[in-house]
């Protein structure tokens, strides 16, 4: 009785080191984030320059929804992070 594993015929040879390449580049194309433009984004200039001159995060989450924009204080906080301010 033969072997499952001596019938397997491939085309080409496998190569691990190319095959591992080629997962790696998926993983990456898979948890790449496609993020959404924030609703702060269009007062961006408004921000950094109220939090420029002292403003902090509960006061730009204030001036936020007086504005009508409706934000928790952390996504203030995480909006200046990624912008290098806070």
């Amino acid at each position: 009785m033969t072997s499952r594993l001596s019938r397997t015929h491939h085309t080409q040879p496998f190569d691990a080191v190319d095959e591992v390449a080629r997962l790696k580049a998926d993983t990456r194309a898979r948890r790449r984030r496609r993020r959404a433009p924030s609703r702060l984004d269009r007062h961006t200039h408004e921000l950094l320059a109220l939090y420029d001159a002292g403003a902090t995060v509960a006061e730009l989450q204030r001036w936020l929804a007086a504005r009508r924009v409706r934000v928790h204080e952390t996504t203030v906080g995480r909006w200046l992070r990624r912008r290098g301010c806070h």
